[in-house]
């Protein structure tokens, strides 16, 4: 019987120069694994494997030298110790996300829960071509979430509070836009210069500035043999339901618009980013 290689490969397998050996992608959301699950690892990679492991450029695993006749039994294997393989091709990749501010003093959200929701969501969806989530957590973008097909980053809508303000200047240091300015007794925030980092929130000692978290989307960032920065087309935006509403109508954009084999980006250029605008903001507002 032919060996089914695509299959394979949508599976997480995927062919190496050795003949009848592959290298396989485990799915880890987040960039996370427990101390289990990274035991289960080590003991497929010694017993099926060649004894390491490999870690790809976006939070993979990957486990190289896995025999064509051994796929089925480092599958069940895995599973029965709690690691699922990931995929390959044209659907949507593991999510990628930094640790965020269950862990980071200068997270502005939860971003590995959001990168489980958002697997859960979509995961191994088929689209055209591959499709990645990027999860950074600040505006130090760690994750560089411009990159991905859609990549999130966290962010704050802030607010003055002046009865609690005074006049310390700290928020002034901590602003590196040059946003807030001091005058005749008042922060003023000049809104076209704010990037929504949440310095002068993170930082006042009076609780002075009241800071809601966010989410700020870009779309079509690849970097590969394209190389191109995703664009931020949506003001931030301030809850799950709304994020989840834009990326189902940016994936439904690319189903619609894109050739096979087209990245989103190309997508997006071809079929003109009004038009893409233009739906991500009737998305936006629901």
């Amino acid at each position: 019987m032919a060996t089914d290689y695509k299959a394979l490969k949508n599976g997480g397998f995927m062919r190496q120069v050795q003949k009848d050996n592959f290298s396989l992608r485990l799915k880890v959301v987040g960039g996370n694994l427990t101390a289990e699950q990274l035991l289960t690892v080590a003991e497929i990679s010694r017993k099926y494997g060649d004894g390491h492991v490999h870690l790809t450029s976006r939070q993979g695993v990957e486990i190289p030298f896995i025999k064509l006749g051994d796929v089925e039994s480092v599958k069940a294997e895995l599973k029965e110790g709690g690691v699922d393989t990931g995929v390959c091709g044209p659907r949507v990749r593991t999510v990628t996300a930094c640790q965020g501010s269950a862990i980071c003093p200068s997270g502005c959200i939860d971003t590995y829960t959001l990168a489980t929701e958002i697997s859960d969501r979509y995961f191994g969806r088929e689209l055209p071509h591959k499709f990645k989530f990027g999860i950074t957590g600040c505006q130090n973008n760690c994750l560089k979430a411009e990159e991905n097909d859609m990549g999130i980053k966290g962010g704050y809508t802030v607010e003055w509070i002046p009865e609690a303000c005074t006049l310390c200047g700290v928020c002034l240091k901590a602003c590196r836009e040059g946003a807030l300015t001091q005058a005749d007794g008042k922060i003023v925030l000049e809104e076209s210069k704010c990037t929504n980092c949440g310095r002068c929130f993170k930082a006042c000692p009076f609780d002075a500035w009241k800071g809601e978290p966010g989410y700020l989307v870009s779309f079509g960032g690849t970097f590969g043999n394209l190389i191109a920065k995703g664009r931020q087309v949506l003001p931030i935006i301030r809850d799950k339901e709304t994020l989840f509403r834009v990326a189902d109508a940016a994936m439904a954009f690319f189903d619609k618009h894109a050739k096979p084999s087209e990245r989103f980006r190309v997508a997006i250029d071809r079929a003109g980013w009004d038009e893409f605008e233009t739906e991500m903001e009737a998305a936006y507002r629901g």
